[in-house]
């Protein structure tokens, strides 16, 4: 296990509506937001990219001008920041995406590593939205790490369920990819559980050495799978795109504190936080 922690801040998600919750849409918000977060010891921006015009931030945006004035305020705000670009669309066009990437050049960006179901329920059975398949075929997978691999990026695998989870083994034994990041997805109601007791056995899937994370969707009750991860030797991640609210119950102002919060739990097992020096080093991203 490695002794230092290295720590992601989620920093606003992709349909959250700033209107309802405080989430940063504008490369100013961004930028303060994130602040935040580096201070208190996130030393990765997980970033997607809002439509700027008014009223519309709640919807996502793949315009490159938008995405380099967003990364760009960042940089600035954050001295040696390590950008994670959302690489996330629905269906076979990812010209928004690669675009973005190919400007950037993030050191990270999400690789969704498999197809889910993505669901929901109201409490009265009815679905919490219409039912939406999140297809991530593997020549979709394939054309997303051949532009990673042009950008100098580092895949980040998001892993929804088991079966995804174990397809990264065959990814790396294919030689579609080298040493990538995985990421654990749990809470999303139509996959992986946010379960601490799941995670070991997720872990004993992994059959080639990689470093990982667990993205924990929920309330206040994924608290106790953040510090299973820390205990087991996971880098953390949490931010107002995976939850709202603090170990106590209360509802986060920000990001800021439920970053100071997952360095307090990672502390209280003994881990000390990477600098954004020491997580690159540990993940072989570019200095």
């Amino acid at each position: 296990m490695s002794d230092k922690a290295i720590v992601t801040c989620a920093l606003t998600g992709v349909l959250t509506n700033p209107a309802q919750h405080p989430v940063p849409v504008t490369p100013e918000e961004m930028a303060s937001s994130a602040k935040e977060a580096f201070d208190a010891g996130a030393s990765i921006m997980h970033v997607h990219f809002r439509a700027q015009e008014p009223g519309l931030g709640h919807l996502p945006s793949w315009d490159p001008d938008v995405a380099v004035s967003i990364v760009d305020a960042i940089r600035a705000a954050c001295p040696g920041v390590i950008i994670n670009q959302s690489t996330g669309v629905m269906g076979s066009d990812i010209s928004g995406p690669e675009a973005c990437l190919r400007r950037l050049r993030p050191e990270m960006a999400a690789c969704n590593a498999g197809t889910l179901n993505y669901l929901k329920t109201k409490r009265n059975g009815e679905w919490a939205w219409p039912p939406l398949t999140f297809d991530n075929p593997v020549e979709k997978v394939e054309r997303f790490l051949a532009i990673m691999k042009d950008t100098q990026t580092l895949p980040e695998f998001e892993c929804f369920d088991v079966g995804i989870a174990r397809s990264v083994n065959l990814y790396i034994e294919n030689g579609m990819t080298k040493n990538p990041d995985v990421n654990f997805v749990m809470g999303v109601a139509s996959g992986m559980p946010a379960d601490p007791k799941l995670l070991p056995l997720l872990l004993g899937y992994l059959e080639h050495p990689v470093t990982w994370q667990v993205t924990a969707i929920g309330r206040e009750d994924v608290w106790p799978l953040h510090r299973r991860t820390a205990e087991l030797g996971g880098n953390l991640r949490t931010g107002v795109e995976d939850t709202f609210y603090l170990p106590s119950g209360e509802k986060t102002s920000g990001n800021g504190p439920l970053i100071e919060a997952m360095v307090k739990l990672a502390r209280e097992v003994g881990r000390e936080i990477a600098s954004p020096v020491e997580a690159r080093s540990m993940l072989h991203v570019r200095p």
